[in-house]
């Protein structure tokens, strides 16, 4: 099968066939709440990572083991075609986010099936995707592809990736490979698949003040009394304009780099709709209603968010006092030649400006990611696509952040793309969040299309 076309009824039968082992590993791995976030969920993360590398080794792969890090493990298993066919390495992560959002209809580590939907923490970021690649991993090992195919599973993605580019160091040697997938990005709609070239970098920080020792009586002390929670409101609004978006920290847009012609233009012609990008993420308003530059600012420009802010009386009613303490959650994304470091001075220096008293905590940062959009790795991509969901994807760049794509860049020194399967709908970091059978039925088809054209691309 070296460099053909698979035959897509054959593929059918394997899908429908393996379809209620898929949904069954997937429950189990749903069930294990890894959330890298939290260290209370530190043993479940040891869990999650010891099923993963059973679910590798029950997928026929020739080895599979837990490496261990400073931080939280790495999965790596491999599927063996022989020393002289290319490798291909695939990277997906098994950590998630917390899952607390009241919003949720359904415990959100219980895994639960309803008309070909899989709900559950984790179902599509990124554990459906991943074991979708397995499942096609096995498929093309099964039948004669003459591809080495290597997973590295990732327990920290969700946080930063603070110890992957530890492990990719240490492992080097073993981690040679012709090309890298990746599968943890999202379609711009379920009839619009997507594959992005490019992700946005990120620069998290915490802004602490404290200005009393406990909360004081706002009759007896207000008016004299510093409020923390205002203060840091103060300092918010003059970081940037919450109306507009625009950032005021000195020198921050200093080292943007700016979408070529080339790449607007493949945005242009992506198919992005306004109207289900509100529908899809639940936006009842936006900054800007123009999709042309909805789209650079989601994709290609640097933001300041505020994520939340603590401090004072939260309860019902209102309780009158002045609180001793306030912290905001703040993050830049980035975007290609902008430095995380750099970029956490800046801050630092334009609050330190503002109110010396408040703290600036860093917070692990991620650099921005450009690759290709053009080539036979592009094209293998493309065509896997149309095999696959019978839609041709657009070419775009993702807002969001991979951290260990990066380190796999700088240190692998290998072709990148991503081949992501999660939908917006699906609820990516939001309460139910889901995964669906059409999805993971396509996206076998795609993997094992891909396969094929990368089995003859050494």
């Amino acid at each position: 099968m070296n460099g053909s076309t698979p035959d897509p009824r054959k593929i059918d039968s394997y899908t429908e066939s393996v379809r209620g082992r898929f949904e069954d590993r997937l429950g189990h791995m749903v069930e294990i709440p890894t959330v890298s976030m939290d260290p209370a969920y530190k043993a479940d993360i040891e869990r999650g990572a010891q099923a993963a590398a059973m679910l590798l080794r029950e997928c026929g792969a020739s080895y599979a083991e837990v490496v261990p890090t400073s931080g939280n493990p790495v999965v790596v298993g491999e599927f063996k075609a022989g020393n002289s066919y290319p490798t291909l390495t695939i990277y997906n992560h098994m950590d998630v986010q917390p899952a607390q959002e009241p919003e949720w209809k359904q415990e959100p580590f219980k895994f639960r099936k309803e008309d070909g939907r899989y709900f559950g923490r984790g179902s599509t970021d990124d554990k459906g995707p991943g074991i979708t690649a397995l499942f096609a991993a096995k498929y093309a090992a099964d039948n004669g592809i003459r591809l080495n195919i290597r997973f590295l599973w990732e327990l920290e993605e969700e946080i930063g990736s603070p110890h992957f580019e530890e492990f990719i160091k240490n492992r080097l040697p073993s981690l040679g490979t012709d090309s890298v997938l990746v599968s943890d990005t999202i379609w711009l709609s379920a009839e619009r698949p997507a594959i992005p070239y490019g992700l946005r970098g990120l620069k998290p920080a915490r802004l602490q003040l404290r200005t009393g020792g406990k909360d004081a009586h706002s009759g007896l002390t207000g008016g004299a009394a510093r409020n923390p929670v205002g203060e840091l409101a103060q300092v918010i609004s003059r970081l940037y304009d919450a109306g507009t978006g625009k950032v005021f920290i000195p020198g921050f847009y200093k080292d943007v780099a700016k979408p070529s012609a080339a790449e607007i233009k493949s945005f242009l012609a992506s198919g992005f709709n306004l109207k289900k990008f509100m529908t899809a993420h639940e936006l009842k308003s936006l900054r800007t209603t123009n999709p042309r530059e909805v789209m650079l600012r989601i994709w290609a420009s640097p933001t300041f968010e505020v994520h939340g802010i603590a401090g004072g009386y939260t309860g019902p009613g209102v309780k009158t006092v002045v609180p001793p303490w306030a912290e905001a959650k703040v993050s830049m994304r980035l975007v290609p030649k902008q430095d995380p470091k750099k970029v956490f001075g800046l801050l630092k220096a334009a609050v330190k400006k503002i109110n010396k008293d408040v703290e600036v905590i860093e917070e692990s940062g991620l650099a921005p990611y450009l690759g290709p959009f053009t080539g036979p790795y592009a094209d293998a991509a493309r065509e896997a696509v149309n095999f696959g969901f019978g839609a041709s994807p657009a070419f775009i760049r993702e807002g969001g952040s991979i951290g260990a794509v990066v380190t796999m860049q700088k240190h692998l020194k290998a072709p990148i793309m991503f081949i992501g399967l999660s939908l917006p709908e699906h609820g990516y970091h939001a309460p139910n969040e889901n995964y669906d059978w059409g999805q993971a039925s396509g996206g076998m088809k795609t993997f094992v299309a891909y396969f094929t054209r990368a089995a003859g691309m050494k």
